[in-house]
């Protein structure tokens, strides 16, 4: 061996029996302290990545930390080393007293004291019960939560880099040469989990896609949405609550750090991560709300155009690593058979992404004059058809470059309501539900529609996909809505309607008549909301838990 290597077997061995908790991956030896954790590498190369060094080791070790620090980082510390003392490793007799966790910082860096050490990531331990998958599995982890996970993304996308080196990952070519890796690595085992012809449909169609959508990857690239991310968005990864130290209770943690064409990509690819996790964990449901908040915090309804195609490729990911690790030596018979099965059902539903059983695409129109309740009621729906909101005032706001809370009515602004704007707004508001409705999703409108011509657009858009269309007007009385918007100016909000403009916009609002009955609900939102949405409820269908 060389001087920095460790037996990690032996290693591992002794931290067990210094009372340590130790974990393995294919690529990690993870020893564990009541308050800390020690990360090693492995010395192996699959590949993909190339651990077998110790220099290689601890450039990944030292990558590891200052990737990760960027959403966890109040939870690692440093890099510091792990080995064995010389001279009791040269103690035939003495089986006690070996482990060694050894400096940070810059003491780390000469290890004299450590003559048989390897480099680990040093970081605090965070509590098992906060992290997600075991929250989902005990029915704590709920649509807040993940719509608070959603908005911290879509922030840490916004800041990530961005330039012509992370950009070229998001083209065709580099992603049919990650999809064709993967077949190629798993051929020799691949067809213990799938027969042929579920071989053939899931690589057909992930290399179909690349062929038929070049076009749409193009536009990715185009509009800055091939970013530095994180890689590895898994349930496993993400920590909420009462002991994580991060400001928010939040931390997302073990970023890929060893090849950046897994970290450089789509921001599509990184959340259909965790999406496709959330599926996998038999909650389709909680997956589509995660897309639904990550779209409207992101402004990037576009993304429902890739990510079945994503989730696909993540399964397919997900398989392979299982199935890979099912064969290394060393792991228990019972992991390696608990390996076998989670690839199994990684391949599956990596087939199951071009048939998404979702309740299907419907069209929903939440409309009515300003602080008529709108907005609350498009979340509510949204939520029972499991699709996301798209409204006129964040769209609007988008467009011109501003946030979704700045007011629009000041200078230099004050057109930002003009006819011609609106216009606009209201032609992108359909382009983006077009994009959800040939995902296979619904999608609902949460503007006013106070233009009869606006209102015929959305019946033509309908008509032509040929789709399920309901209108549903939220009315309540003047003093109702006047008690609303006064109450509206002394908070931040999102929309910017105001008491001062509402003679106006009633006055400008164009009745809504000539509808068929089965597209057209009127909603009083002064009765309590689950009463009032009662007769919407009875025409749409509910997405199953």
């Amino acid at each position: 061996m060389e001087r920095d290597d460790v037996d990690l077997a032996r290693l591992a061995q002794l931290a067990r029996d210094g009372g340590l908790e130790v974990e393995e991956t294919h690529i990690s030896l993870v020893l564990l302290t009541p308050t800390e954790v020690f990360k090693l590498k492995k010395p192996v190369d699959l590949g993909f990545l190339d651990f077998s060094s110790p220099a290689a080791r601890h450039a990944a070790c030292l990558a590891e930390v200052e990737l990760n620090s960027r959403l966890a980082p109040g939870v690692y510390l440093g890099v510091t080393r792990v080995g064995m003392d010389e001279t009791d490793e040269t103690d035939e007799t003495d089986e006690t007293g070996r482990l060694r966790l050894g400096a940070t910082g810059e003491d780390a860096g000469h290890g004299d004291e450590l003559a048989h050490g390897e480099w680990a990531v040093h970081m605090r331990r965070l509590p098992r019960e906060a992290r997600a998958d075991h929250r989902l599995e005990r029915g704590d982890l709920d649509r807040p939560e993940l719509a608070r996970l959603a908005r911290r993304l879509a922030a840490f996308h916004d800041a990530s880099r961005c330039d012509p080196e992370t950009s070229r990952f998001g083209e065709v070519a580099a992603i049919r040469r990650n999809v064709k890796e993967n077949f190629d690595q798993t051929a020799d085992s691949l067809e213990s989990y799938l027969d042929a012809d579920a071989i053939a449909e899931v690589e057909g169609w992930q290399l179909d896609f690349l062929a038929r959508h070049e076009d749409l990857f193009a536009g990715r690239v185009g509009a800055g949405r091939v970013r530095d991310g994180h890689g590895d968005l898994r349930l496993e990864h993400v920590y909420l609550g009462e002991g994580v130290p991060e400001a928010d209770g939040l931390a997302v943690i073990d970023c890929i750090e060893f090849n950046e064409r897994f970290r450089f990509a789509d921001v599509c690819c990184d959340i259909a991560f965790l999406a496709m996790d959330l599926a996998w964990h038999r909650r389709v449901d909680l997956a589509e709300a995660f897309l639904a908040e990550y779209a409207r915090a992101s402004d990037d309804y576009d993304l429902y155009a890739l990510v079945d195609f994503y989730e696909s490729y993540r399964a397919f990911v997900r398989g392979k690593i299982a199935a890979l690790t099912a064969e290394l030596p060393g792991f228990a018979p019972a992991v390696r058979e608990r390996m076998r099965v989670e690839a199994r059902r990684y391949f599956r539903l990596a087939q199951a992404s071009e048939r998404r059983p979702v309740v299907g695409p419907r069209l929903v129109v939440v409309c009515g004059s300003i602080a008529s309740g709108k907005s609350t009621v498009a979340d509510r729906l949204a939520d029972r058809l499991g699709g996301p909101v798209l409204d006129a005032d964040r769209t609007r706001k988008r467009m011109l470059g501003r946030s979704s809370t700045e007011p629009l009515h000041h200078a230099p602004f004050r057109g930002a309501y003009d006819p011609a704007i609106s216009a606009r707004v209201y032609g992108e508001l359909l382009r983006r539900a077009e994009v959800v409705l040939r995902s296979g999703r619904p999608a609902v409108l949460d503007a006013s529609f106070r233009a009869k011509a606006d209102r015929e657009q959305v019946r033509s858009l309908a008509q032509r996909l040929r789709l399920p269309l309901l209108f549903v007007e939220c009315q309540a009385p003047r003093a109702v809505v006047e008690e609303r918007l006064r109450e509206r100016a002394r908070t931040t909000r999102v929309s910017d309607g105001r008491l001062e403009i509402l003679d106006g916009f009633l006055a400008s609002f164009e009745p809504i008549e000539g509808l068929p009955a089965a597209e057209h609900v009127v909603l009083d939102t002064t009765l309590p909301l689950a009463a009032g949405l009662g007769p919407v409820f009875e025409i749409l269908p509910r997405w199953p838990s």
